[in-house]
């Protein structure tokens, strides 16, 4: 792992922030630390760091307040964000996802876990082949060099993974592909999240690309087999 490598962890434990330290310096990395919501959300804004660990219980501001903060910036919302959970909190870890957080660790972990977690997550952000090609499906224009996205000229605020689920979707026009199947094409064989999370993702999707996310035009789920990205009314 080389050096240029920046992560930003928010957590107020100082035990798990002295954790984490040491296990990712050890791999390489630069680490940054701050301690309460307003601090970290400060922080990120000013280092623009290349991954962000988020505990969701935080003083002053709360993780799912920094995430929803995070995803409005323009300059920021294709951040990777990997948030810490406790065991109970489901409800929250759902929240945090469709929030735009991109994975999750349960407390307590190990910093193996979390070291894979990190790896996955730089593994996805990385450029596409040279086999990515610009996609322009009606209004909608899906750019894989510069994961950006527009409607109608105006740019659309997706995170990484998120871009990489529109435009995986948008580039095989008009076939269904199950959870399980985004999930290892999306995701890769090194994810976490479950068949679940690719719901949130495709309802967070959906907020951003579709005029009516109610009634979408391109993102259809097909009831008992997954989801498609619809061309044939363009």
């Amino acid at each position: 792992m080389t050096p240029s490598v920046k992560v930003l962890i928010i957590e107020d434990d100082k035990d798990i922030v002295e954790l984490v330290r040491y296990n990712l310096e050890k791999d390489g990395y630069q680490m940054i630390a701050c301690g309460d919501g307003i601090t970290g959300l400060a922080q990120v804004r000013k280092s623009s760091p290349d991954l962000l660990i988020l505990d969701l219980m935080l003083p002053k501001l709360s993780g799912l307040e920094i995430c929803k903060e995070i995803r409005r910036d323009e300059k920021l919302h294709r951040l990777p964000i990997l948030m810490l959970t406790a065991r109970g909190e489901e409800a929250d870890r759902v929240v945090g996802l469709e929030l735009g957080a991109d994975d999750y660790v349960t407390k307590p972990f190990s910093p193996r876990e979390l070291g894979a977690r990190i790896k996955a997550l730089l593994r996805r952000v990385q450029p596409p082949g040279e086999e990515a090609k610009l996609l322009e499906i009606g209004t909608l224009r899906v750019d894989p060099v510069s994961y950006r996205a527009q409607r109608e000229g105006k740019t659309l605020p997706l995170s990484t993974l998120e871009f990489r689920l529109l435009y995986f979707l948008a580039s095989r026009p008009n076939r269904v592909f199950s959870r399980d199947q985004l999930l290892d094409s999306v995701w890769g064989s090194d994810r976490f999240v479950t068949p679940r999370s690719v719901d949130v993702y495709v309802r967070r999707l959906r907020e951003k690309v579709e005029r009516n996310p109610e009634k979408p035009e391109y993102l259809k789920t097909v009831r008992g087999a997954g989801y498609l990205f619809e061309t044939r009314a363009s």
